[in-house]
């Protein structure tokens, strides 16, 4: 039976907030990015312009089609030559870091996009009509009265998908960056205790999923008063 030695776990602890920063910067920045270009994705499919409603369709289509592991793959491998041969840039970021991000960037905005499009139009038609009473045009409208109350009611599935994303980024496993789970790995290799970690890692991952899904849970009751 297998002995649980928790002994390295104090130790490591440095080490593991180095990874843990690393899951936390990957995390927030496709998080911004993806609610910026998810909601112009989802701007763009309600314009009433076909071209650019069916290149906002085609893109969520894509995105959600394709397991997420291999979007990871797909960058890593796209990336540098994108630097070099393109931009003719050196590769003087973390190639893996930067793969990592455009990759969760861009595939979360077209899960963003179908939540923040649900939001738009759930506001009510009287609200949309008031705006343009008031003499705004559509952008106006958009900006000041409609996108403003589809955030608020959209809230709480917005940081649900959050927490769905700081999930998955344990995936840039397979592209080596040491994030939290990967750097809890390695030490498991190296100390001869990967059963352990793995456990002490998920632990972390449950807590704080916890901790965020009983936020979601008391801001839902907020919204829906």
């Amino acid at each position: 039976m297998h002995q649980f030695d928790w002994s390295s776990i104090p130790g490591a602890l440095p080490t593991l907030w180095s990874g843990a920063i690393v899951t936390f910067k990957i995390t927030l920045i496709a998080i911004v990015v993806g609610i910026v270009w998810g909601t112009l994705l989802a701007l763009l499919r309600l314009s009433g312009v076909k071209p650019l409603a069916w290149f906002a369709k085609a893109y969520v289509t894509v995105f959600r089609s394709i397991p997420l592991v291999m979007v990871l793959l797909w960058f890593f491998l796209i990336v540098p030559q994108l630097l070099q041969g393109v931009l003719g840039l050196s590769p003087t970021i973390d190639i893996r870091l930067a793969s990592a991000m455009v990759a969760f960037s861009l595939f979360e905005a077209a899960y963003y996009s179908e939540i923040i499009r649900a939001g738009i139009q759930a506001v009510p038609r009287g609200q949309v009509n008031a705006a343009f009473a008031l003499g705004m045009n559509y952008a106006q409208a958009m900006r000041l009265v409609i996108l403003p109350q589809a955030f608020r009611a959209m809230v709480p599935l917005l940081l649900t998908q959050a927490i769905v994303l700081f999930q998955d980024t344990s995936l840039v496993y397979v592209i080596s960056l040491a994030d939290f789970f990967r750097t809890a790995a390695n030490i498991g290799d190296r100390d001869g205790t990967t059963v352990e970690m793995v456990l002490f890692a998920g632990a972390c991952y449950f807590v704080i999923c916890s901790l965020a899904s009983a936020l979601v849970k008391g801001l839902q009751k907020k919204v829906t008063r």
